[in-house]
């Protein structure tokens, strides 16, 4: 059985709705690609064809965002576990080395919030509590209150760079649904 892949042809809602558990990747790809409508809902209804070209894209640029797109289709996702890019790790070390909490973890959950129903949340965490799950992934520690463990399980927390704005972005199996630009989800 031949995988799903995305096509020129597919609208950015129908990208978004076929693979809902890879949208805030997916996102940040089109994002980064140059169609900053993916972001919030603002031309959904276009295809990637349409889109690209109407941003003055070429084919060139068009076939090098299907690449992108269908080989974040096929990264595997560990359930079993929530880890951390080596990007993200090194740049939470640099972040905590430059704060003066070498040592601490990364307190990783989400909260209600944003149009989808939940956004995620970051935060430094200095020792786990008693309600916290501990995972080690990059020489770093995530801690996670037990509560939020479920929707959390197989989460990657990658660091982006980008000229459309830097960050840790998160890509979540169990999400149902997105906003499109990755700050809030569904389950």
């Amino acid at each position: 059985m031949e995988k799903e892949r995305i096509t020129r042809e597919m609208t950015i809602e129908d990208i978004f709705t076929h693979f809902p558990q890879k949208s805030q990747k997916l996102a940040q790809e089109m994002t980064n690609a140059g169609l900053h409508c993916a972001g919030c809902s603002a031309a959904t209804w276009e295809t990637l064809e349409t889109g690209m070209l109407g941003h003055g894209m070429g084919e060139d640029q068009i076939e090098s965002l299907l690449v992108k797109l269908n080989k974040v289709l096929e990264e595997e996702i560990d359930v079993s576990t929530i880890s951390m890019t080596p990007k993200a790790a090194n740049k939470l070390s640099h972040i905590l080395k430059e704060e003066g909490k070498e040592g601490w973890a990364l307190r990783f959950g989400d909260k209600p919030a944003g149009c989808s129903g939940f956004e995620y949340t970051l935060d430094f965490s200095e020792k786990a509590e008693s309600a916290d799950e501990v995972f080690h992934s990059e020489g770093m520690e995530i801690h996670v209150d037990k509560a939020q463990v479920e929707r959390l399980m197989g989460c990657i927390i990658d660091y982006q760079d980008g000229l459309q704005g830097a960050g840790f972005k998160i890509t979540n199996p169990n999400a149902k649904s997105s906003c499109g630009c990755g700050t809030s989800h569904g389950y």
